[in-house]
C-alpha cells in the first residue's frame, strides 16, 4: 500500500535551506542542502542523478532546466520542455497533484515524497515520488523537484496487500496446519486446518500459547530446537506421534521457519504441519514391497502395450539382461522360439479372463541359452477395470528340471545304458497298443538275448561285461527307426519295440525281420573293449501285437520272450517269431518248475547209484545219480529237470541234498563187507562248487554225517575252470587235505586250458560218453580218447570211461589203458538196496 506525504516534520530553517533528494526524507533535505551550499555538488547531483530532476519557475511551471533522468524516465527531451510550462507538456496526470505541490512550497517552501502520478510522452501512466524546494535564480523563485519511478514498488505493494489476502485465503483452504506465533508461543494466527484439529474456531486460537498444546517431551524438543534456529539456519522440521480418541496412533511433520530482524532478533515463527499418517504407512509398505521387488524371484513390470517399465536385480541375475537393455522393449526379448501362437493365446486367454495366468515357459537369457522358468502373469487394472500394468513373476526352473530329469532317468532309465528300462517300456507298451487301435497298424516286439553272455562275464571280469552291454545298447538304437524304442530288461535282455507297422500281418512279420537280421548282424561284429576283442552273439524272439483288442501289455512281452527260447533252441544267434505251441511249452515248464521246489520240500528225490568196474571186472565204486519220483508222472529224467534248476538256482539246495544223501549212504555201506570199499562220485555244479564256502559246506556234511572223505569223489565239469582258476585250486587243495578226492568229468568238451589242468589236485580224468559212443566207428573220438588216455598217464592220474554200452568198446579202452569203465555194459543205475543184491551177484560171477 502506498502512503501519500506532502510538507514534512522538520523545522523550516533546515526545509528552508535544503533539496529533498530521491529517498526517504531526511536524505532529501540533506541532498538539497548540500546542491544549496555548493554549486558544483549542484551541478553533478543534478546532471549525473538517475532520478528526473527539472527546475520550474514558480509563478507559470515553465520549464527551465531538465537533467538525463528526467528525459529517461518521462521520455521528453530538454526541447520538448524547455520554455514551455508544465501544463503545456501535460506531464501531470492530476491537476490537484500539481496544486498541492505548489501550495505546499508557498506555504513550507519544501515538499518532501510528494506521491504523484505522471503521463510519459508515450503516454504512459508512471506512479512517481516527488520531494521539491524553492529556489532563486536571480531575483525569481523557481521549483527544484527530484522525482524517483516508484511504479514498480507501488505494483509491489499492490501485489504484496494482494498476496496477503490470497495467503490468509489460501492458508484456510490448505489441509495443511498453519500457525504464525511469537517467540514465547503466541498464535497471531492460525488456519482452519489446525483449528478443526484442536476443536476449535481460528479467531479462538489467535492469543493461545501454541506450545501449550503439545505434550511435555514434544514441547522440550521444540523449544530446543527453535532456540538453536539462526538467520543462516532458520528452518527446523520434525515428527511427532500422537494418539487420536480412539487410540489409533497417527504421525505428523512440522516445519518452523524463524523470522530475525536485522539485528538478528527472532520476531515471530511460522509453523507449517502436515498429518504423514497414510505418508507413513504407505512408506512402510513400499519399504516392504521394494525389499519383496528385490526378493530372488525375477519381476517386471510393463504398461498396458506390454513396454517394460521396471525390472528387478533378479530379472537381471536370471536373464542376464540389465534393466537399461529391457526397459522400453517388450517381454519377446526373450522369447525361445519353443511356443507356438496357440500357447501364448491360450496364456492371454486367461489373463483376459481371470486377470493372472501360471505356469512353465522356455525362455532365452542374454547369452543365447534357453532356460524354464515358472512365470506368473498378473494384470493390474484401474479402478473401471481397465488393465494398465502387467506384473510378471518368474523363477529359474533349471536346477528343478534337472533334479525332475534325474529322478526319471532313475525311474524309467537303465543306469548303465541309459536306455527305458522295464518300467518305461511296459508305459510305451500301454500306449502303443491304443495307438495301434486308433491309427489301424501293427506293431511287433523284439526280445533280444545275448548268447553266453555269462561266459564273458566268468572270464573277462563284470567290468567288461558292462563295457560290451553299453556297446550293445549303442548297436540296437543304431538299427530301429526314429519312434522306435530300445530298453534294457536287465541283464543281457534288451527288448525292441517296433511302431507304425504295416496293418497286414505278413508285411508286418516282413518288416519285423528285417529290422531283427539287421540286429543280428550288428551283434555278430566284434566288440573292441580295453585292447580285448570279444565276440557275442544273440537271439531274438519277435512276436506281432496291435490287432487284438483289450490285450494285456504283459502278453506281448511273454511272447517274445518265448519266441527267444525257441530262437536259443535252434542253436542261438538265431530269430524265431513266436509260435503259439510254444506256450504248452512252457507252461509246462513253469510247473516242472513248481514241481522241483515242492519235491525239495516233500522228499521226492532219491539217489540212484551206477557201479564204476575195473579192468578186473572188479565194482570199486559208483556214481550218484539224482532222480526225482514225481507223484503223477514217475520217474523224472535229470535231463529233464537239472538244466532247469540250474536256471532257476534250485541247483543249489539240490546239490546240497545230493552231497548229504550221498555222504549217509556211505555211512550206511561202511558195515557191509560188500559195500564198505566203494567210492561215491557225487557230481558238483560250478555255480554249486564257486559258493564262497563251499570248501567249508562239504567238511561240514562229512562231519556231520561221519562219511569217511577218502570215499568221497566230487565230479566236476571243465566249465568250472573258466574263471576264477586259482579259487578253484585253492578250494580243491583244502577239500585234498581232508581225503576228499576229485574227477573231471566230461574232461575234452570244454575249454580247460592243460597248464591249468596239471595244477590241479585231482585223481581222475572221465572220458566223455559223446567219445565213447562212436569210439569204435569215428577215428576223431578214438583219437581223443587215446589223448585223453595218455594226458592221464602222464599226469599219474587214473582214467574213467562212461557210457560204455559194449564189449568191444571195453575191449578198445582196455588195450588203450583205460582202467575203468562205466556203463549200461555193465549196469544201469540202481537203487542202494538193488545195488547190493547185483554187488553180491556181480561178486560171485567175478
Amino acid at each position: 500500500m502506498t502512503h501519500k506525504r506532502a510538507g514534512s516534520d522538520k523545522p523550516p530553517a533546515e526545509r528552508d535551506s535544503a533539496l529533498a533528494p530521491p529517498q526517504d526524507s531526511q536524505e532529501s533535505a540533506h541532498s538539497l542542502r548540500r546542491l544549496v551550499l555548493s554549486e558544483e555538488m549542484y551541478r553533478k547531483a543534478f546532471f549525473l542523478t538517475p532520478d528526473a530532476m527539472n527546475i520550474t519557475r514558480l509563478e507559470d511551471g515553465m520549464y527551465v532546466s531538465v537533467n538525463h533522468g528526467f528525459t529517461q524516465i518521462t521520455g521528453y527531451e530538454e526541447s520538448d520542455v524547455i520554455g514551455k510550462t508544465s501544463l503545456e507538456v501535460d506531464i501531470w496526470v492530476h491537476a490537484e497533484d500539481r496544486a498541492r505541490l505548489v501550495q505546499g512550497l508557498k506555504t513550507d517552501g519544501m515538499v518532501i515524497n510528494l506521491d504523484a502520478q505522471f503521463r510519459t510522452k508515450r503516454g504512459f501512466i508512471i506512479d512517481g515520488l516527488m520531494s521539491a524546494a524553492v529556489i532563486r535564480l536571480g531575483e525569481v523563485p523557481h521549483i527544484i523537484s527530484v522525482t524517483s519511478d516508484i511504479t514498480d514498488r507501488k505494483n509491489a505493494e499492490t501485489q504484496l496487500q494482494r498476496s496477503e489476502e490470497k495467503y490468509r485465503q489460501l492458508a484456510n483452504d490448505l489441509p495443511a496446519f498453519i500457525v504464525t506465533y511469537l517467540p514465547g508461543g503466541v498464535l497471531t494466527f492460525a488456519n482452519q486446518a489446525i483449528a478443526k484439529l484442536v476443536g476449535m474456531e481460528p479467531p479462538q486460537l489467535v492469543g493461545l500459547n501454541f506450545l501449550s498444546f503439545l505434550n511435555e517431551f514434544d514441547r522440550q524438543v521444540v523449544q530446543k530446537r527453535l532456540s538453536q534456529l539462526t538467520p543462516q539456519q532458520p528452518v527446523e522440521a520434525h515428527e511427532q506421534t500422537y494418539v487420536g480418541p480412539a487410540g489409533e496412533v497417527g504421525y505428523h511433520q512440522w516445519t518452523n521457519r524463524a523470522f530475525f530482524d536485522a539485528g538478528g532478533v527472532v520476531t515471530h515463527f511460522q509453523a507449517v504441519g502436515e498429518d504423514i499418517t497414510e505418508r507413513k504407512l504407505a512408506a512402510e509398505e513400499m519399504k516392504i514391497a521394494a525389499t519383496a521387488f528385490e526378493s530372488r524371484v525375477g519381476i517386471a513390470i510393463t504398461n498396458a502395450k506390454l513396454a517394460i517399465l521396471k525390472t528387478n536385480k533378479a530379472f537381471t541375475d536370471i536373464t542376464g539382461y540389465s534393466a537399461q537393455e529391457v526397459v522400453g522393449k517388450t517381454p519377446k526379448l526373450l522369447s525361445s522360439g519353443r511356443h507356438g501362437p496357440e500357447f501364448y493365446a491360450e496364456m492371454w486367454q486367461s489373463i483376459t479372463q481371470k486377470g493372472t495366468w501360471e505356469g512353465e515357459i522356455w525362455n532365452r537369457r542374454k547369452g543365447g541359452e534357453v532356460f524354464p522358468e515358472w512365470l506368473t502373469i498378473t494384470a493390474v487394472r484401474d479402478g473401471a477395470g481397465v488393465a494398465t500394468h502387467y506384473v510378471g513373476t518368474f523363477t529359474d526352473n533349471t536346477l528343478r528340471k534337472v533334479a525332475e530329469d534325474q529322478i526319471k532317468t532313475l525311474a524309467f532309465y537303465d543306469p548303465l545304458t541309459q536306455l527305458p528300462n522295464r518300467r518305461l517300456l511296459m508305459d510305451r507298451l500301454a500306449m502303443a497298443q491304443t495307438n495301434s487301435s486308433r491309427r489301424q497298424h501293427r506293431c511287433a516286439l523284439l526280445f533280444v538275448d545275448l548268447d553266453n553272455f555269462k561266459t564273458i562275464n566268468d572270464t573277462v571280469g563284470h567290468q567288461v561285461g558292462d563295457r560290451l552291454l553299453e556297446e550293445v545298447a549303442r548297436r540296437l538304437s543304431h538299427c530301429v527307426r526314429e519312434g522306435d524304442t530300445v530298453a534294457r530288461l536287465g541283464g543281457d535282455e534288451f527288448v525292441v519295440m517296433l511302431e507304425d507297422l504295416s496293418l497286414h500281418e505278413l508285411d508286418a512279420a516282413t518288416q519285423a525281420e528285417a529290422i531283427g537280421e539287421k540286429i543280428l548282424r550288428a551283434l555278430d561284429q566284434v566288440y573292441e573293449i580295453s585292447g580285448h576283442r570279444h565276440y557275442s552273439t544273440a537271439s531274438i524272439g519277435v512276436t506281432l501285437f496291435g490287432s487284438v483288442k483289450n490285450e494285456s501289455i504283459d502278453e506281448p512281452l511273454k511272447r517274445a520272450d518265448m519266441a527267444m527260447y525257441q530262437a536259443k533252441a535252434a542253436g542261438r544267434n538265431a530269430l524265431r517269431f513266436f509260435d503259439p505251441n510254444m506256450q504248452a511249452v512252457v507252461a509246462a515248464r513253469a510247473e516242472l518248475e513248481a514241481g522241483l521246489r515242492k519235491a525239495l520240500d516233500q522228499h521226492q528225490l532219491v539217489l540212484h547209484y551206477q557201479p564204476q568196474v575195473s579192468k578186473d571186472h572188479r565194482v570199486l565204486g559208483v556214481e550218484a545219480l539224482v532222480r526225482w519220483k514225481h507223484p503223477q508222472r514217475g520217474i523224472v529224467s535229470p535231463s529233464e529237470f537239472i538244466p532247469l534248476a540250474e536256471e532257476t538256482g534250485l541247483i543249489l539246495p539240490l546239490g546240497d541234498w545230493v552231497l548229504r544223501a550221498a555222504c549217509a549212504q556211505l555211512v550206511a555201506w561202511s558195515s557191509n563187507p560188500d559195500t564198505s570199499h566203494l567210492t561215491v562220485a557225487v557230481n558238483v555244479s560250478a555255480r554249486q562248487f564257486h559258493q564262497e564256502k563251499f570248501a567249508e559246506q562239504v567238511l561240514a556234511v562229512l562231519d556231520q554225517t561221519g562219511a569217511d572223505p577218502r570215499l568221497l569223489k566230487l565230479e566236476l565239469t571243465e566249465s568250472l575252470l573258466v574263471t576264477n582258476v586259482e579259487g578253484v585250486i585253492a578250494k580243491m587243495n583244502k577239500l585234498k587235505s581232508h581225503g576228499v578226492c576229485f574227477s573231471l568229468d566230461d574232461f575234452g568238451t570244454g575249454y580247460s586250458s592243460l597248464s591249468y589242468l596239471k595244477r590241479l589236485p585231482l585223481d581222475q580224468l572221465k572220458i566223455d560218453q559223446g567219445f565213447v559212443r562212436n569210439i569204435l566207428s569215428d577215428p576223431n573220438d578214438a583219437a581223443i580218447s587215446k589223448m585223453v588216455i595218455l594226458l592221464a598217464e602222464s599226469l599219474g592220474l587214473d582214467v574213467i570211461a562212461e557210457g560204455v554200452e559194449t564189449q568191444a568198446q571195453e575191449q578198445f579202452l582196455h588195450s588203450q589203458g583205460c582202467r575203468f569203465c562205466q556203463g549200461y555194459l555193465f549196469s544201469q543205475p540202481l537203487q542202494a538196496r538193488d545195488l547190493e543184491a547185483y554187488l553180491h551177484r556181480f561178486a560171485g560171477r567175478s
